[in-house]
């Protein structure tokens, strides 16, 4: 199984982990499906190992470093190779100021923010032991760009991930590892549903009136589906975006333009 490249998705069981890792796998990927939830990963594997795909499932919590660790060993081991990381976990409470408790900053920082940097490590550390470059992918935000209201500690650990990103990119890039972070907008998955339905609770207005706020500023007209961004994350991963590291994509159907 060495003649395939093998990727490690983190939060692979849902939304656009899930999207991401059926892409990989119809790119061609040895896919490992990392995520808390074993049982949605291993159906997910299931199905893609029916359909003439190569998946396995590892149950990982992503703020444990020890365990990041290993399920990158454990997806070297078993497929042959590894060549990229998606660091796609994440958290994201709704938190207008004011509101953020210390349990919730530990929380959401130890699994976005520290959960991204174990996933860089662990890549970086499996890379030099197999003696080539390869690819690390973290997944950011349209809110780490710019500043939304209603989540300031989602943001904040995004706006981190861009600096560890580009932090990795400069330190790296001799060793022919990119890092480059993804920054998906509006995307119909049960964790945006969630944000909405927050934000719509809190003015005391419906889900709908709650999505309205976030969705009226993409240019295209329409919602992100998670395969739109799974898009964006195959050209990272893939042997076109060679030339780019340190970069932030945005798939957001025009909410920022830099």
């Amino acid at each position: 199984m060495a003649d395939k490249k093998v990727a490690l998705v983190t939060g692979g069981a849902q939304g656009i982990g899930e999207a991401t890792v059926r892409r990989l796998s119809a790119d061609g990927f040895a896919v490992a499906i990392a995520d808390l939830n074993l049982e949605g990963a291993q159906a997910l594997a299931d199905d893609l190992n029916a359909n003439g795909g190569t998946a396995i499932a590892i149950k990982l919590d992503v703020s444990d470093q020890a365990a990041v660790d290993a399920a990158v060993d454990e997806a070297a081991e078993k497929l042959g190779d590894f060549n990229v990381i998606v660091n796609n976990a994440g958290l994201a409470p709704t938190t207008p100021v004011g509101t953020v408790t210390p349990e919730q900053f530990d929380l959401v920082t130890r699994v976005n923010t520290a959960g991204t940097m174990w996933g860089v490590q662990a890549a970086t550390r499996k890379f030099r032991e197999l003696g080539h470059g390869g690819k690390i992918i973290n997944a950011t935000s349209q809110a780490g760009v710019v500043g939304n209201p209603n989540l300031m500690l989602y943001c904040s650990t995004k706006f981190a991930i861009r600096g560890i990103t580009q932090v990795a990119a400069r330190e790296l890039a001799p060793e022919g590892i990119t890092v480059n972070a993804y920054a998906p907008g509006i995307v119909k998955t049960p964790m945006m549903m969630d944000i909405a339905h927050q934000v719509a609770v809190n003015a005391g207005k419906d889900d709908e009136w709650g999505m309205s706020t976030f969705s009226k500023d993409i240019a295209l007209g329409r919602l992100s589906e998670p395969e739109d961004v799974a898009a964006g994350i195959s050209f990272l991963a893939g042997p076109d975006s060679d030339y780019i590291t340190g970069h932030t994509l945005e798939v957001d159907g025009g909410m920022q333009f830099h």
